[in-house]
């Protein structure tokens, strides 16, 4: 079975996570949500609370499939933690998928992970990431996967489906959630 760690931070944006984690575990993924704290509820951008797994501290030693990191007004506590900037090094130095929406693209380019590399993020942090490809939902290079934001939610959390579970059971489960 498949594994994937969300890292949840205050001020996250909720959609961004709660929509790929639907969509991951309706496939079956193992998915570990851990938070930056040892506090019992996270609270997102839109005051939705969620109660992590775990947190971070806990799962440090743990090898995960994917590592998946929302956005929002949250990505600052990811960026200044040094927790989450080493697995997000560990994951990449094991070649291991890495997915990150919104603003948390920002992420991986603090540690130079974006350079030469094809992938997109929010506009908001267009200035920060000069080469994002605004017009691209979803965009894959290697075992980098980024996306644009909230609205891009349900495309993002399919396309980290079809990368782990495969593209029939991606269509599978994009057949269950359309309206």
């Amino acid at each position: 079975m498949p594994t994937c760690l969300v890292i949840l931070a205050e001020a996250f944006e909720e959609l961004e996570a709660v929509a790929p984690v639907d969509l991951l575990r309706r496939a079956g993924v193992s998915v570990t949500l851990a938070s930056l704290a040892q506090v019992p509820l996270v609270t997102g951008r839109c005051h939705l609370t969620l109660r992590p797994d775990t947190h971070l501290d806990a799962i440090m030693s743990q090898e995960f499939d994917l590592l998946l990191l929302p956005g929002g007004p949250g990505v600052r506590h990811l960026r200044s933690d040094s927790r989450v900037l080493e697995l997000v090094r560990r994951q990449n130095e094991r070649q291991a998928l890495i997915a990150a929406i919104c603003a948390a693209p920002t992420v991986l380019a603090d540690l130079g992970l974006l350079a030469g590399r094809r992938y997109t993020a929010h506009p908001s942090v267009a200035k920060e990431l000069p080469h994002t490809l605004p017009d691209e939902q979803v965009v894959r290079d290697g075992n980098l996967i980024t996306s644009r934001g909230a609205g891009t939610a349900i495309a993002f959390g399919l396309a980290l489906v079809g990368v782990l579970c495969g593209e029939q059971v991606a269509r599978k489960i994009a057949a269950e959630v359309a309206a």
